[in-house]
């Protein structure tokens, strides 16, 4: 059975195109999705079908309808998972760095999707279409770490809910270039494509969405920083592009760091190491903890010998 969610448009929502308004309001769906669903026909505003152009009003009653998943394409595989905990709406693993999330041009395969096609079957939320089944939120494809997964799309619904409203706990160690001079921090600045290269993330006040990175210092290497972030919002490149902007981007990140590359990283030295949130269907609040992975402690071990 079609899911069906309701909203009103409040003050804030008024003179907004509806694409961007549902797509901003809906964490589980990307503006492209949401165009679709328009396309489709599975919008309707005041009981009326309506266009992507289509600006929002004061008041306006949208029901979005939600289509049953298409059947996957995407190919089941056999590859390990490290799963930390498992029930019958959710999972959580921890990713190793260099696995790819989910499928996408270039990378159709070996990614965690596949993986989890083959262990969950057909028990996967189908909120994000064929090619991300299950996936509530991402990390990138060099970040190590924990990801919550969702089995079905009412535990879906209720973990993006969770995101948007910032009561889903995510805490991360990276290694930053420099010395931090303060022990800890807050970066509250709006993240959106780079205009001058669509490919980044960047600080920008165009088409961009509000962001805040909370830091702290747990060490320091004279030229290195051992920080812990936490996500009070979860955007694309978030920490990445936060710490590049307050001038220390991560070590090892050749997207937003120093042109001369730590090669021996592989990829920005970042672990997903605590994850919290309320369980879809009992109410009671779990989190994880993830140890840091083999590549980060060596970093830190190589780091902390220098400076002996």
């Amino acid at each position: 059975m079609r899911d069906a969610l309701k909203l009103t448009v409040d003050e804030s929502g008024a003179g907004v195109r509806i694409d961007k308004f549902l797509s901003d309001t809906l964490d589980g769906f990307t503006r492209s999705g949401i165009s679709k669903l328009i396309a489709d026909g599975n919008v309707t505003v005041n009981g009326t079908e309506i266009s992507k152009n289509y600006k929002c009003r004061m008041n306006d009653n949208i029901l979005v309808i939600v289509p049953d998943a298409v059947p996957l394409e995407v190919q089941a595989q056999n590859i390990p998972l490290d799963i930390v905990y498992e029930d019958d709406d959710l999972l959580v693993v921890n990713k190793p760095k260099g696995m790819v999330v989910h499928p996408a041009a270039g990378n159709y395969s070996k990614t965690l999707v596949n993986a989890l096609l083959y262990h969950c079957r057909d028990s996967l939320s189908g909120i994000n279409g064929v090619i991300r089944p299950g996936i509530v939120h991402r990390i990138d494809k060099d970040t190590s770490g924990l990801l919550i997964v969702a089995k079905n799309d009412a535990a879906h619904l209720s973990l993006a809910e969770q995101i948007k409203q910032h009561s889903f706990h995510r805490a991360y160690q990276a290694v930053c270039h420099g010395n931090i001079k303060e022990d800890s921090g807050t970066v509250h600045q709006p993240i959106g494509r780079n205009p001058k290269d669509r490919k980044k993330m960047a600080v920008t006040d165009k088409n961009s969405k509000d962001a805040v990175t909370h830091y702290e210092v747990l060490k320091r290497y004279g030229d290195f920083t051992h920080i812990k972030c936490i996500l009070e919002t979860g955007r694309t490149h978030q920490i990445r592009v936060h710490m590049a902007y307050i001038g220390h981007p991560l070590a090892g990140d050749s997207v937003y760091g120093p042109k001369k590359v730590i090669e021996s990283l592989n990829g920005q030295c970042l672990h997903a190491g605590e994850i919290g949130f309320i369980h879809p269907r009992t109410g009671e609040y779990l989190e994880f903890r993830s140890g840091l992975p083999d590549y980060f402690t060596a970093f830190l071990n190589k780091l902390d010998k220098r400076n002996r």
